[in-house]
């Protein structure tokens, strides 16, 4: 018989160290989601866009240009004529195949409805117009 110390098994031992991995997992899944579902949570855009600041020196204006102009009960204008739509679009296919190179400045009153915008702009593009220049009224001296 032997009278010596009986050896314990050590069970596991509590872990003192944190382990962050999942953590980092979830933190990093949370991050993409957020990336993803954050421009949806910007319902409108508050723009006002026909008033700007006009440079001492003006750019030149290119020599071939086609004024279209839309008010805010949605008439259309071509160079201040009254102009229909299908007679826009008539108008627009003739002035690409003159030249492809016209500039379409694109004049709209400011509580036109910027979907009609983007429609007439859309229009131009389908025509075969890829210049197109939006012109704005110069902000009143006192509001600078």
């Amino acid at each position: 018989m032997s009278f010596g110390r009986l050896e314990r098994p050590t069970g596991d031992r509590p872990m003192s160290d944190i382990n962050v991995t999942p953590l980092v997992d979830v933190m990093l899944v949370l991050l993409v989601i957020f990336i993803i579902a954050a421009p949806f949570m910007a319902s409108r855009l508050a723009l006002e866009l026909p008033k700007a600041e006009v440079p001492a020196t003006a750019p030149a204006v290119a020599d071939a240009f086609v004024s279209l102009s839309l008010d805010a009960q949605g008439q259309l204008r071509w160079n201040d004529e009254p102009l229909a739509e299908d007679a826009l679009r008539q108008r627009l296919r003739e002035t690409a195949l003159r030249n492809a190179a016209t500039e379409l400045q694109l004049r709209a009153d400011a509580a036109a409805p910027y979907g009609r915008v983007v429609q007439l702009i859309g229009l131009a593009q389908s025509a075969g117009l890829s210049r197109i220049g939006f012109v704005a009224d110069s902000a009143p001296r006192a509001a600078r």
